[in-house]
């Protein structure tokens, strides 16, 4: 693995880390708020991310495994949970998201034998629902003041983080191993440090959210 490669991972521990810890904090202050969810969520995050980086199994499974359909499926449902349901307040989009996505795992399990950790159907069934729902959020937010206030909004900080990496590294997992044959080389390289620094940026987004972000909104 190049340098410059662990270097990143490690600044994504580092990041992951922080904000794992920033959501434990304000756990405690949220009280009954949902926002407690998300705290949990980073902690989770962080907690899996560590037991991988060290090459160890939080349950046994190979990583591949883990991840096809433990780690990246939790990460898109919190996600329709909390936008669909918490935010829009709409229990009925958050149950079709999750239940379109969940179908796409039927022909992974049917038809394959072996497993990378992202496939091009869960992932685009899975980023097309994240978008749509993302585009509903921004409705929501033009249609009042909160768009004018949005350094006091969690959903903005929350919003933008989801774009820059979920979204922006669709292109990246969808054509992955194409794009690691050796005349694409290059611009998979260059699209990897991509990926590493936008999740960076993520979850220094989701912990500005604690900060700076009102919890009521």
């Amino acid at each position: 693995m190049p340098k410059n490669y662990l270097l990143l991972k490690q600044a994504l521990l580092l990041v992951e880390f922080l904000s794992a810890i920033v959501g434990l904090v304000y756990f405690i202050k949220l009280k009954k708020s949902h926002w407690r969810w998300f705290s949990t969520y980073l902690a989770f995050i962080f907690a899996q991310e560590c037991f991988w980086f060290f090459d160890t199994s939080p349950t046994g499974a190979t990583k591949q495994i883990y991840y096809t359909f433990v780690g990246v499926p939790v990460q898109y449902l919190f996600f329709f949970w909390l936008y669909a349901y918490k935010s829009l307040g709409s229990k009925r989009k958050f149950l079709s998201c999750s239940l379109i996505y969940l179908l796409s795992y039927i022909p992974l399990h049917t038809f394959l034998t072996t497993f990378n950790v992202v496939y091009s159907l869960n992932l685009t069934v899975g980023t097309i629902l994240l978008s749509y729902l993302i585009v509903l959020e921004f409705l929501k937010q033009i249609q009042n003041d909160n768009i004018l206030k949005f350094k006091e909004n969690k959903m903005f900080y929350i919003t933008i983080g989801t774009i820059l990496f979920y979204i922006g590294t669709y292109p990246f997992f969808t054509f992955y191993n194409e794009l690691r044959n050796e005349p694409y080389l290059p611009i998979w390289n260059i699209y990897y440090y991509y990926y590493m620094i936008s999740n960076c940026i993520m979850y220094l987004l989701f912990t500005a959210s604690f900060i700076w972000g009102k919890h009521h909104s």
